[in-house]
């Protein structure tokens, strides 16, 4: 059976091949996207204000699809999960990276998504049509700079521990000053790769309960790990302390949000 994206909608669900279509647009040259940018920082953090989101529907709607999208990942078989969401890290790469795309049924098909939110889409611009491209990452230290748009500053790939410096600025170190779409990071020394990060869903997009976070393990035991979605308080409540996120967990570093949302007015 073939498998059809679905919108949910207070009318409940249709076909979202009635509800989206894909619209082909011309792409600008590349140079003169670029000329037509303020290549700023004011929050000096590293990250361009050409991809901040200043507009609150667009942070709004960046959220609503990368905590959707993290928590989809949960629902779906391993055979049907993309093979690159393979720890934390990645699943977090991966929500941030799809929340900025345009959402049509092929992108939802392509993503074996049974069900699609009624979440309005980014307007200000989707992936990759950025002047950094799919280089959405930041992965040096420093404020933005001009030359930063053709060097090694950028990437698609991070890990969790470059995207808590890089990318994220610090909120709280207390959960519940966290939103939906925050990260919660742990450093647990014991640990090879010792940086962790969880994302802070709040309520579920599919079922009551909660608040939730939802995390992948990364390998466990020579497999290939699980994504896991506890509510929160089950979290508090985790055999071993390290992993509870209280303040007084040495463990916890806190709450993080990304520096696409920082307000810089």
């Amino acid at each position: 059976m073939k498998r059809r994206a679905l919108l949910w909608g207070a009318g409940g669900a249709v076909v979202a091949g009635a509800c989206f279509r894909r619209v082909w647009r011309e792409p600008a040259p590349r140079a003169a996207a670029v000329a037509a940018l303020e290549l700023t920082d004011f929050a000096g953090d590293g990250t361009p204000d050409f991809l901040r989101l200043e507009d609150s529907a667009d942070r709004q709607a960046f959220t609503g699809w990368f905590s959707f999208l993290a928590e989809a990942q949960h629902f779906l078989t391993p055979q049907d999960r993309p093979r690159e969401v393979n720890d934390c890290a990645a699943l977090a790469r991966f929500a941030f990276r799809e929340a900025l795309r345009e959402h049509d049924a092929a992108w939802a098909g392509g993503l074996k998504l049974a069900v699609m939110p009624a979440l309005a889409p980014v307007r200000k611009y989707h992936y990759p049509g950025t002047a950094l491209g799919a280089r959405l990452f930041r992965v040096t230290p420093g404020p933005f700079a001009p030359a930063d748009l053709t060097s090694q500053a950028f990437a698609e790939f991070a890990d969790a521990e470059t995207l808590r410096r890089y990318n994220c600025h610090f909120l709280s170190r207390d959960w519940r000053h966290a939103a939906p779409g925050d990260l919660l990071f742990y450093r647990q020394v014991e640990q090879e790769l010792p940086f962790h990060v969880m994302i802070y869903l709040g309520p579920s997009h599919f079922e009551g309960g909660g608040p939730w976070v939802v995390y992948h393990t990364g390998p466990l035991d020579g497999a290939r790990g699980e994504i896991r979605r506890p509510a929160v308080e089950e979290l508090l409540r985790h055999p071993s302390p390290r992993w509870q996120p209280r303040q007084g967990n040495v463990n916890f570093l806190g709450v993080y949000r990304w520096n696409i949302l920082r307000d810089t007015g």
